[in-house]
C-alpha cells in the first residue's frame, strides 16, 4: 500500500475535479473514479492522475477498483445532491448516497490503516430531535452519516465524516453562484435577455471557495480524529441577494434579477444556524480564499468556459 496514493470517487463532480488537480499537483497518485466511460471522456488529462470508471452502485466493481488502488488515503465525494431531484427519485438517492457508501467500506474493511473521508452535508436533519426530514436528500445524507460512524467502530475502520456548507469557485457546478454566473455571461454575450430570478433575496447561506474545502479534507485525512465529524465552510452567512449584487457589481452589462415566491420543494437552506469551523482551525486551517476572489474567478470561468474547463 502506497502512502502516498489517494483514491477520489466523485472524480468527474464540482468538487472531485478540483480536488483530483490539487492533490495531484501536491505530489499524491491519485486514482480518480467516474461513473461512466462518457465521463471518463469528458475528464481533462492531469499528470499524476489515473482514472478508474466504476459504478459505486455495484459492489463488484468497487471491490475490484479498491483492490487495484490499495489506496493510503480516500476521499468519498460520490453521490447525488439535487433536493429536487430527490424529490422525484427517492430510492435513487438512498442508492447513491447510502448504499454506494456501504460497498465502499466494505471493500476498504481489510485496509485498516486507510483514512477515510466521506462528504456528508449540512441539509442533514437533527439527529438529535424526533425524524422530520424536510426532502429526501437530507434523509439520504443523515442516514449515509450514521452508516458511516457506526461501521467505523463496528469494523474498527478510520472515517471522518465532513460537512461542507456551500461549495463555490470556478468550475462546472449548478450551485446558485454559477447559476448567478452563467447568466451574466449569457447577458454578455447578448444570449439572453431575461431577469435573473431568485426565490428569495433574503435567505441566507454560508458559502465556501471549493479550493478552500479540498485544503480542509486534505488535513482532515491526515490529523482528523476518527468518528468525528468536522464542520467545513467559512462562518460567514451572506444573503441571496447580497450575493446577487456581488456578482452584478462585476458585470459588462446590466443585470436585472427579481425575487419570486419559493417553491414547495426549494433547493435552498432553510433557517440554517451559523456554524464556525473551529475544530478545523484548531488544525491549522481557515479559508484563504477571499469572497470576492472566489466571485471574479466564477464569473471569469463561465465567461470562457468553452476554452479552459477545470
Amino acid at each position: 500500500m502506497s502512502s502516498s496514493v489517494i483514491l477520489i470517487t466523485g472524480a468527474g463532480g464540482f468538487t472531485g475535479r478540483h480536488a483530483c488537480r490539487k492533490l495531484a499537483e501536491k505530489g499524491y497518485r491519485v486514482a480518480a473514479v467516474v461513473r461512466t466511460r462518457a465521463s471518463l471522456e469528458a475528464m481533462p488529462p492531469i499528470s499524476g492522475v489515473d482514472y478508474y470508471v466504476c459504478d459505486m452502485n455495484k459492489p463488484g466493481q468497487v471491490q475490484e477498483v479498491v483492490q487495484r488502488v490499495t489506496p493510503r488515503y480516500v476521499l468519498h465525494l460520490a453521490g447525488k445532491n439535487s433536493v429536487s431531484e430527490s424529490w422525484a427519485n427517492p430510492v435513487l438517492y438512498a442508492e447513491s448516497n447510502i448504499m454506494a457508501t456501504v460497498h465502499l467500506l466494505s471493500a476498504l474493511r481489510r485496509y485498516k490503516e486507510v483514512m477515510i473521508l466521506i462528504a456528508g452535508s449540512r441539509l442533514k436533519f437533527d439527529l438529535s430531535l424526533p425524524v422530520e426530514p424536510t426532502h429526501p436528500y437530507g434523509l439520504s445524507k443523515s442516514i449515509q452519516e450514521i452508516v458511516a460512524l457506526a461501521w467505523g467502530k463496528l469494523f474498527q475502520q478510520r472515517i471522518i465524516l465532513a460537512e461542507p456548507s456551500n461549495l463555490v469557485g470556478p468550475g462546472p457546478s449548478t450551485g446558485i453562484c454559477s447559476l448567478l454566473a452563467r447568466h451574466i455571461a449569457a447577458l454578455e454575450r447578448g444570449e439572453a435577455k431575461q431577469s435573473f430570478r431568485l426565490s428569495s433575496a433574503q435567505a441566507t447561506r454560508d458559502f465556501l471557495d471549493v479550493r478552500d474545502a479540498v485544503d480542509a479534507y486534505e488535513l482532515l485525512l491526515h490529523q482528523g480524529v476518527p468518528g468525528e465529524v468536522y464542520p467545513v465552510c467559512s462562518g460567514v452567512e451572506r444573503s441571496l441577494g447580497e450575493v446577487c449584487k456581488s456578482f452584478i457589481s462585476l458585470a459588462r452589462v446590466e443585470c436585472p434579477f427579481d425575487e419570486g415566491t419559493r417553491g414547495k420543494h426549494a433547493d435552498e437552506l432553510s433557517a440554517a444556524s451559523i456554524v464556525q469551523p473551529e475544530a478545523l482551525m484548531k488544525l491549522g486551517w481557515s479559508p484563504s480564499i477571499a469572497w470576492e476572489t472566489s466571485v471574479g474567478d466564477i464569473l471569469q470561468y463561465f465567461r470562457r468556459e468553452d476554452t479552459n474547463p477545470i
